[in-house]
């Protein structure tokens, strides 16, 4: 005996397509992601995840192990890195909520990549210097890029419209 829930052929023969499917990954769910693409809520989900297990750990590692006195700037670049950290848990949780922190690490990345690393590469002055390692490292800002869901963000953030 069948269960209601199993996928049996139908009269005509046709087997009907299951929930979850490739294909399915890719289109727009308005029921329960605002018109965002499920691939787009795993791939948010999965950056929240690694911002919070690197950004939590080696903030806050660093921050309880900080010896002498701190630098103003230094200390506050550390600890917002801890609380970026921890704010990208909400993500996991929310995904398309957090979405302006994902942008914010968009643009601090593009643009240190464009502004700073750059040059130095034209230069011929990145190469073993500790801004060529920072610049490996946030090469991967494609993750977050291909993760945003901009017609959503677009849709949401800037023309304060909600999925129809």
């Amino acid at each position: 005996m069948q269960s209601a829930n199993s996928a049996a052929p139908s009269a005509d023969g046709v087997q009907p397509s299951s929930r979850f499917s490739l294909f399915n990954m890719f289109k727009r769910d308005y029921e329960h992601y605002e018109g965002v693409p499920p691939i787009n809520i795993y791939l948010l989900r999965l950056l929240y995840t690694l911002m919070f297990l690197f950004l939590t750990y080696g903030s806050w590692i660093h921050v309880t192990h900080h010896t002498g006195p701190w630098d103003p700037a230094n200390s506050a670049a550390w600890f917002m890195w801890g609380a970026f950290g921890l704010i990208a848990l909400i993500g996991i949780l929310r995904p398309l909520k957090m979405l302006p922190i994902v942008l914010f690490e968009i643009v601090y990345k593009v643009a240190w990549l464009i502004v700073i690393a750059y040059p130095m590469y034209q230069r011929n002055e990145l190469t073993g210097t500790p801004a060529d390692t920072m610049a490996h490292n946030f090469m991967l800002v494609i993750l977050p890029i291909v993760a945003m869901p901009w017609r959503y963000f677009f849709r949401t953030y800037i023309a304060g419209k909600r999925a129809a």
